[in-house]
């Protein structure tokens, strides 16, 4: 199965760990790009979001979230069908 989220974040990075505890309660498939250690990782997720903050999840549909709370993302999981 490939991945519908691209995922931009560091370890060090409370929101990050939380928004991947969320795709992994639910086992969505995401590739997870560690901005302190994968060459561009961080430039590209600020060109993705326009800004330095994280997490940054980019969706198969377009749709780009920074830093989103448990319900944001677990709405846009499920409007995607990725959970129901």
């Amino acid at each position: 199965m490939t991945s519908a989220i691209e995922f931009y974040g560091a370890e060090w990075c409370g929101d990050c760990r939380r928004a991947k505890q969320v795709l992994d309660r639910y086992h969505v498939v995401y590739n997870h790009h560690d901005i302190e250690s994968e060459e561009g990782a961080a430039e590209r997720a600020e060109q993705i979001s326009g800004q330095k903050h994280i997490p940054v999840l980019l969706f198969e549909d377009g749709t780009v979230f920074v830093e989103p709370t448990n319900p944001q993302l677990t709405g846009k999981l499920k409007e995607l069908g990725l959970i129901e």
